[in-house]
């Protein structure tokens, strides 16, 4: 008889917003005293298990429950949320595994046939800093140091210091790739965020994979000038170029049936009485085919180049960050498409817009699996995101028997 109780992650998923949400949505931004609040939260509960529980170099948080074999079944999610966030983004994953790893204790006394792992990823919203993926990547091998030390947040904080603030030394971070040695599946739940799922009436989806994605900042250089004495014919206003651009991203995404965002923009000198000099906007693209990916980037090197032009501008192009687009494992797949139709009578198999932590630890080479639930509305990183409590409890049932399927296949 299991020992698994669904409504126990509804009931702590509440708690959880209690302690480190507020009118505007959930509050648990990376490296914040909410975050170390959510952290805290989720260490109570694992003191009750039979678990091995630490931090590693990159501040990833593990709880591992040793087996009969150092092959390990991973499961994961992330605490961290954007600002004004959802309450089921990231902590739905991470609580839901935790529900898991206790029955699985329960089930085998404490000893199960491999090790099974569950992850709390660092930064996985990347909402502070805005490099995505922080821990998850520093755990795949795909981290650049020099790079993160150049990042700082918009009250001038750098990552370096947050990281010191949570004891975390950003130069040790890739020593997380230790963490990935003998991983040999990795589970991820995560709410759909879009609409797909609830326009199909179901309540949940097997993952293929997550698109590719191209983050860039462009940066227009005109000319400043007095907004009332300057004629409007002979301005080299950096904004007007950038607002051209912004709106062509749009046709951009419809030929090559992608998506693109121009998601912030700072202008200098950034005063009423100045035509503006600098405006620097970001850019994210995303597409499941990485030859479109390119191709629209292409393209919006060109637009930005022939906007700056017509306006007497320039501009300028820098990375961020970008990630190839990434496909699941095709027996997880299957395995979690089965374990769906345990439990509801319907699946469906779907790409990921957004990104995820599995594609990190999927790109490291650990087979890898994402399961879907229906988001209400399709609305996340919202305070007003939501899903059904029925569907919540199908999705901490569906997990389980994925994570059940999985063991004997990952079994020596």
């Amino acid at each position: 008889m299991t020992t698994l109780d669904p409504r126990r992650t509804i009931n702590e998923l509440k708690a959880l917003r209690a302690l480190t949400g507020d009118e505007n949505g959930a509050q648990r931004v990376a490296f914040t005293d909410k975050w170390v609040a959510a952290r805290d939260f989720l260490k109570e509960r694992l003191a009750e298990l039979p678990v091995e529980v630490h931090t590693d170099p990159a501040g990833n948080l593990w709880a591992t429950l040793r087996g009969d074999s150092e092959r390990e079944l991973l499961i994961g999610g992330h605490l961290d949320s954007v600002p004004n966030g959802g309450w089921l983004d990231g902590c739905l994953n991470v609580l839901a595994g935790l529900e898991v790893l206790r029955r699985i204790n329960a089930q085998y006394g404490g000893k199960p046939p491999v090790t099974v792992r569950l992850v709390d990823w660092a930064d996985e919203e990347g909402a502070r800093f805005g490099r995505s993926l922080y821990g998850s990547s520093a755990a795949s091998g795909y981290f650049d140091v020099d790079q993160m030390a150049k990042l700082h947040d918009r009250d001038g904080i750098s990552l370096t210091d947050a990281l010191l603030k949570v004891g975390v030394t950003l130069a040790d971070a890739p020593q997380a790739q230790g963490e990935l040695k003998n991983a040999a599946a990795y589970l991820e739940l995560h709410i759909e965020q879009g609409p797909v799922l609830e326009g199909l009436r179901l309540p949940l989806g097997a993952v293929l994979g997550t698109v590719g994605v191209e983050r860039h900042t462009l940066t227009f250089h005109g000319q400043a000038a007095h907004s009332g004495s300057t004629p409007m014919n002979v301005r080299r206003d950096a904004f007007l170029a950038a607002g051209k651009f912004g709106a062509e991203i749009y046709d951009i995404a419809g030929r090559h049936g992608g998506v693109c965002t121009v998601g912030s923009v700072k202008t200098l000198p950034g005063i009423v009485t100045s035509v503006v000099e600098t405006c620097e906007i970001t850019l994210d693209q995303r597409h499941l085919n990485a030859e479109k990916l390119a191709a629209m980037w292409q393209d919006a090197q060109a637009a930005a180049t022939r906007f700056a032009e017509e306006g007497g501008c320039t501009v300028t192009f820098a990375d961020l960050w970008s990630i190839e687009p990434i496909l699941f494992d095709p027996e997880l797949i299957a395995a979690c498409e089965a374990s769906i139709l345990e439990v509801t009578p319907t699946s469906h198999r779907l790409p990921s817009g957004p990104l995820h932590d599995a594609a990190e630890v999927a790109r490291a080479g650990v087979p890898t699996v994402m399961l879907f639930v229906q988001s209400l509305r399709g609305i996340s990183h919202n305070k007003i995101e939501d899903t059904r409590e029925d569907h919540l409890e199908l999705c901490v049932l569906a997990l389980d028997r994925l994570a059940d399927k999985t063991i004997p296949l990952i079994s020596p």
